[in-house]
């Protein structure tokens, strides 16, 4: 009996043995299968790499997920549109917020070619991601609406793609909408941009007409990166994010040479050795790779101490320090705000959150600042409100971190008579981004204000009302252009502060939401400039402090101090509420005291006893003001403070 025990259970361990033995055998079949297919390294001349760009709801996300169900990376009705579009705020709103890469595989003429897709932002507040795309990029498709045609952001994005030198392959998208009219904005094309119609296709990406055509045209029109591919290695950065558990991964364009895992690299910024742990193509979700050649868009990670930042360029160990590559160009911030912790014990918190999060979004800038009423807090440059909004948003949603948000500014700039003698300022010329920083005006030279040109298309019916609403905000128009017989583009200059708060809404609502509005940076230049500050009972408040335009003033002080006239609480005191330039009050408001009644307990009796009473109640208001300190909490600040 005991024998039989003893030789099922010697018998069940030889098959546990033999079954292991034959699972690691498959396993490590299935692994050198993989890696000899992750291993086989494309052909410089079979790669493109693209972007898409289009002005917003042009239909960029849609081609994108035509292509990849072309390609084969995902089944077509899937589940979720605008697979590209994976963070929580792009499907809200229906926007793209970051560009996105998906290296796809496609057989052309019995050639296999890696086609490395890019799908871009369209709102001008998002261009930093299309500027950082293009650095990896040797060709773009121009997505134009057939129902909508040109639009103030295609002007732009044909520009960057031309400054960049850039294949452009121009295509028309929703042509079998019943409002399309493909020849009209094919003239719009070649009257703008000089493109041959014959050259133009004709796609639709929800249904998926021309999308072939359009994604053998990418093979036949866009050329091969050029590239090193026996040289050192080296690559820049166009992208970065922060993985929980590996750290802080890259997205690198490799311009030269090739590169592996284990192999040790270091960054232009850093002489510090890395080992290189992960690498991978995006398609869109990682596919782990072991080696990767010049020419590709790669995924690379050196583990939680090895992170780089976007334009930083990662190299081999054998390359001079000295080495330059294309680099993505400096971001110029056009508003600023102050970020602070709801509470003061949440500010480790939300300082972990602002570090993770700009690291995704390059385009931010973070310093320190600090308010007597909010507490410790950051200065946050953005490249718009919208780029602002979308930022809060992804810290709540993304960090469940709650933020309080200040009135947006922009930078202005100042020249300071005898720089030398100041000691905060180490220049003649400083730039500004809190009204805090500005000094005495008796040692202000001279005022610089930040200005754009605007573009504007718009129909020739909404002329007059658009130039009305941009003469309104100072602006100087610059020659127009005919887009066609129907549609006209304007341009003006015009201040930033009179762009980013509220004109584009106004634009839409005086054209019917016909026009569409872009704007690119045009410098600082001299401005009447003063500094309003607010002053209750006599108390200057610093965090209330604006600069605004002399033709501003009169309106914007008015308008601040009845705002905080319905916003600040009643006190037993009566507050005056003053908007102060130079020490003149430009706008008072004044709020009213609690009043007790004094008489309540009365009941009859001779008039003098109610007049004693009311005069001691007068008496002791009088010493009140005198002696009292006005007490705001802190959530009224909050909620002046707010957009």
């Amino acid at each position: 009996m005991i024998m039989v025990r003893i030789t099922c259970v010697n018998n069940l361990k030889c098959l546990y043995l033999n079954s292991a033995l034959r699972f690691h055998q498959r396993l490590s079949i299935k692994r050198m299968c993989s890696t000899d297919s992750h291993n086989k390294l494309p052909d410089v001349n079979k790669i493109r790499n693209f972007s898409i760009v289009a002005h917003v709801d042009h239909g960029k996300s849609t081609l994108a997920d035509r292509l990849l169900e072309i390609t084969g990376v995902i089944k077509p009705g899937a589940e979720h549109a605008q697979v590209l579009d994976q963070l929580q705020v792009e499907r809200e709103r229906g926007i793209t917020v970051k560009a996105v890469t998906a290296s796809l595989n496609y057989t052309y003429k019995n050639e296999q070619y890696l086609l490395n897709l890019i799908d871009t932002p369209g709102h001008v507040d998002f261009s930093n991601e299309v500027v950082r795309s293009v650095t990896a990029c040797q060709g773009v498709i121009l997505l134009v609406d057939a129902n909508e045609g040109v639009q103030a952001q295609t002007v732009a994005v044909h520009s960057l793609a031309k400054s960049n030198n850039l294949t452009v392959i121009p295509t028309l998208n929703k042509v079998d909408l019943p409002r399309a009219d493909p020849e009209k904005v094919k003239g719009q094309l070649n009257s703008l941009f000089k493109i041959d119609p014959e050259t133009v296709l004709s796609i639709s990406a929800k249904k998926g007409w021309g999308v072939t055509d359009l994604l053998e045209a990418v093979i036949t029109r866009i050329p091969p990166p050029k590239v090193d591919i026996n040289g050192y290695f080296k690559a820049h950065i166009i992208d970065t994010w922060h993985d929980k558990y590996r750290g802080i991964l890259c997205l690198a364009y490799i311009h030269s040479g090739k590169i592996q895992i284990g192999q040790m690299v270091k960054w232009q910024s850093d002489s510090k050795q890395h080992l290189l742990k992960y690498l991978a193509l995006l398609r869109p979700s990682e596919e782990p790779i072991e080696t990767a050649v010049a020419g590709q868009v790669v995924m690379v990670g050196c583990g939680p101490k090895g992170g780089g930042s976007v334009g930083d360029q990662l190299l081999s160990i054998d390359v001079a320090e000295t080495t330059h590559v294309a680099t993505v160009p400096p971001v110029r911030h056009m508003v600023y705000a102050g970020i602070f912790p709801s509470d003061q014990s949440q500010h480790n918190m939300l300082s972990d959150a602002i570090k993770k999060l700009a690291l995704n979004d390059s385009a931010v800038s973070v310093t320190a600042d600090s308010s007597p009423a909010l507490g410790q807090g950051w200065r946050v440059g953005f490249l718009g409100l919208l780029h602002l909004d979308v930022f809060t948003q992804r810290l709540l949603q993304e960090y469940k971190a709650e933020a309080i948000l200040t009135a947006p500014s922009v930078p202005y700039k100042i020249k300071v008579k005898g720089a030398k003698t100041i000691k905060e300022f180490k220049g003649e010329e400083v730039i500004i981004t809190n009204p805090l920083q500005l000094p005495d005006p008796n040692n202000i030279a001279e005022y610089y204000e930040p200005f754009v040109i605007g573009t504007i298309i718009t129909p020739v019916e909404f002329i007059g009302p658009v130039t009305s609403l941009c003469m309104d905000r100072r602006g100087s128009p610059l020659p127009s252009n005919a887009v066609d017989d129907k549609m006209t583009m304007m341009q003006f200059v015009l201040p930033l502060s009179e762009v980013v708060i509220d004109f584009h809404d106004t634009l839409k609502s005086i054209t019917s939401g016909f026009a569409s509005f872009d704007y690119q940076d045009y410098g600082f230049h001299a401005s009447s400039l003063v500094r309003m500050d607010i002053v209750l009972n006599g108390v200057l408040v610093d965090e209330l402090s604006t600069i605004v335009h002399t033709s501003r003033l009169e309106y914007t002080a008015r308008r601040l101090t009845e705002k905080l006239k319905e916003m600040i609480p009643r006190q037993m005191v009566q507050v005056a509420i003053q908007a102060v330039v130079g020490g003149k009050v430009c706008a008072r408001e004044t709020l009213k005291a609690y009043r007790k009644d004094v008489t309540a307990k009365l009941y009859g009796g001779d008039v003098t006893r109610r007049k004693k009473l009311l005069k001691q109640q007068a008496e002791g208001k009088k010493k009140m003001r005198s002696v009292a300190n006005i007490k705001i909490p802190r959530n009224t600040f909050i909620d002046v403070l707010k957009r």
